[in-house]
């Protein structure tokens, strides 16, 4: 786990390891168990300035460096649609936004089937670790953020908001992360008309699931607990059906295909259905503002060759604009 000085806006972005088994890595060394906290403390507490905190974590086939350009691209996108556009789209930004950006880089290259059991095991199975590791990542950024909940906090840049990003086979990774919950006591809803959950680790006020490896009726069968926490906001989903990851190479590997080309299916909360917005396009509160959230993706992640067609399209300025709209709705 180290900062990234050479990574575009390097103050801005910092990064964290893992290794096949999901355990926290300092400069390729395993942290001994019982300094977690103490490595947390050293690289991961929150900058003041930020009023927003992205944790990131990336797909299939990604190399590290990658994986940093990634964060850093997205991090610049919103910015700039942001600066861009702030004051006519999100007002409940007009105190600033300046977000504060975790990569999360975890071994994914590898083969199709290989990376999905991999990134199952790295938080399933009795020396996987990636649930915990991250869940007490969370945690940490949890304790450590402004309470966007106290009050006259968002007057200030004291009150830190935090959101969850994925893309690929990185969308299960956090999806086990987030299941992972221990004992704590959470702030109030703001923006969003649920609650976060009482009695859990950390409360995440969005996730954001670009074009995510995994079968539509994922949330129904799998990750179960998503519905009941430690989220107050919304799970948004992306997908597009040039999507080939997710499409015929899912549909031979798992037998159907997956939500990055269809959508999310089944779920234990309805889905509302809608399309990706134009840059311009405001996404109102109760676009947004439900358990699961379904977005099509199609007439914008159009860009990509053989395998994989459109699933790495997602680094937009579309995206920007749904993730800072998530964060506005979220005050």
């Amino acid at each position: 786990m180290t900062d990234a000085p050479d990574a575009p806006d390097a103050p801005h972005l910092c990064t964290v390891d893992l290794d096949e088994h999901g355990w926290l890595l300092d400069h390729g060394v395993p942290v001994p168990a019982n300094r977690l906290l103490d490595q947390f403390a050293e690289v991961l507490t929150p900058p003041a300035w930020a009023t927003d905190i992205v944790v990131y974590v990336h797909g299939w086939r990604t190399k590290a460096e990658s994986a940093l350009t990634a964060a850093a691209r997205l991090h610049t996108l919103a910015q700039e649609q942001y600066a861009e556009r702030g004051a006519v789209l999100y007002p409940q930004l007009e105190e600033g936004f300046a977000p504060w950006t975790v990569a999360v880089r975890w071994p994914s290259r590898a083969g199709y089937g290989t990376t999905r059991d991999r990134a199952h095991a790295l938080s399933t199975g009795e020396n996987a670790h990636a649930a915990r590791i991250i869940g007490q990542l969370l945690g940490y950024l949890d304790e450590r953020r402004g309470d966007p909940a106290a009050s006259g906090v968002l007057a200030t840049r004291n009150g830190q908001f935090l959101h969850l990003v994925g893309h690929s086979f990185g969308c299960r990774v956090l999806c086990e992360a987030v299941q992972w919950a221990a004992d704590g006591v959470h702030g109030e809803t703001l923006g969003w008309s649920r609650p976060g959950p009482p009695g859990r680790a950390f409360t995440v006020d969005s996730m954001l699931l670009f074009q995510m490896a995994a079968p539509r009726d994922a949330f129904d069968t799998t990750f179960t607990a998503l519905a009941q926490a430690p989220l107050r906001g919304p799970v948004v989903a992306t997908y597009a059906e040039r999507d080939w990851a997710t499409g015929l190479w899912h549909r031979i590997a798992e037998k159907r295909r997956g939500i990055g080309n269809q959508g999310i299916g089944t779920t234990p909360e309805p889905v509302s259905s809608i399309r990706m917005r134009a840059v311009d396009a405001p996404y109102p509160l109760a676009a947004l503002d439900h358990w699961f959230v379904s977005v099509d993706a199609s007439e914008v992640f159009v860009k990509g060759g053989v395998p994989a067609g459109a699933h790495s399209d997602h680094l937009r300025p579309e995206s920007a604009h749904l993730l800072l709209s998530l964060a506005d709705h979220a005050r």
